[in-house]
């Protein structure tokens, strides 16, 4: 009986080490496997967005582009910009676009993410907005000034205000990762209200002017190019949005060919003629 016993627990051992190793190489079920199949034969991806204008142009791509491609695309929508790499890192989905190029960096940094992304597909111009006031130089001193509260886009912002003359940043500081601390000089002694990015154009009534992402400024009905007081520039733009991918995936057929519709002539047009003021540019 010992023998025997013996023998089993060996050979379940075996069994399991076997199931371990298939599972690494993708060949039973592993969460991170990219797509699953959908219908006719197309193969599904999940992807994570934010809702505008991220899940729009999505959208547009899974309507009229995916199923000719042998695609079919699920979007996973939020407005918290900590989900979709954190959905993404651990195989919830299969890939995201909402994010650009420095806080991407912040976060594969500071998480120890293993991402990567494919070429910027589109930028969505910062601006400030006001209930108040129309020009950044009726800023009254001492006025309250939002800002985002992620590092990566407060430099963004930052960098804006610079722009106006509102404050100067500290010599030799990027500007993709400046912080408030980074601040050198504030002549008008603007006090800085920091908010998160998905609330910031709720914070207008209370503040002389905010400066706001591009897509939550969208969500929210304003328009950077009609109601921004001060826009960024579009051309060499750093900001661009991407779609971004496990590093092990970046080479998937799949997502590459998801890519490839995302920069597709269809996609450029679509993106100019739903934001013909320049809410959203192509980046291509």
């Amino acid at each position: 009986m010992a023998g025997k016993k013996s023998r089993s627990l060996k050979a379940l051992a075996a069994a399991t080490v076997a199931v371990v190793a298939l599972a690494g190489c993708g060949l039973i079920g592993n969460s991170k496997d990219v797509g699953s199949e959908g219908a006719n034969g197309t193969t599904k991806l999940k992807v994570g967005v934010s809702p505008v204008p991220q899940g729009d142009i999505i959208q547009f791509v899974a309507d009229n582009l995916a199923a000719d491609a042998g695609l079919e695309i699920e979007k996973v929508e939020s407005t918290d910009y900590s989900v979709p790499n954190q959905q993404l890192n651990d195989g919830e989905i299969d890939a995201n676009y909402f994010q650009h190029e420095p806080y991407f960096e912040s976060e594969v940094s500071s998480r120890g993410y293993d991402l990567a992304h494919y070429s910027g597909i589109h930028i969505e111009p910062f601006a400030l907005y006001s209930d108040k006031i129309k020009d950044p130089k009726d800023i009254a001193d001492g006025s309250k000034i939002g800002v985002n509260n992620d590092p990566s886009n407060q430099g963004r912002a930052l960098a804006l205000l610079q722009k106006a003359g509102l404050l100067k940043l500290a010599d030799g500081v990027d500007e993709s990762s400046a912080t408030l601390n980074d601040v050198a000089e504030n002549p008008k002694h603007l006090e800085f209200v920091e908010a998160d990015a998905a609330s910031l154009a709720r914070t207008l009534p209370d503040v002389e002017a905010s400066v706001i992402n591009g897509n939550n400024a969208l969500e929210a009905g304003l328009s950077p190019t009609k109601d921004g007081i001060l826009v960024e520039d579009g051309e060499n733009n750093p900001y661009a949005n991407f779609l971004a991918v496990r590093s092990a995936d970046k080479d998937n057929e799949h997502l590459k060919k998801l890519d490839e519709l995302l920069h597709s002539d269809e996609v450029r047009d679509y993106i100019e003629k739903t934001w013909p003021n320049g809410e959203v540019l192509p980046a291509f």
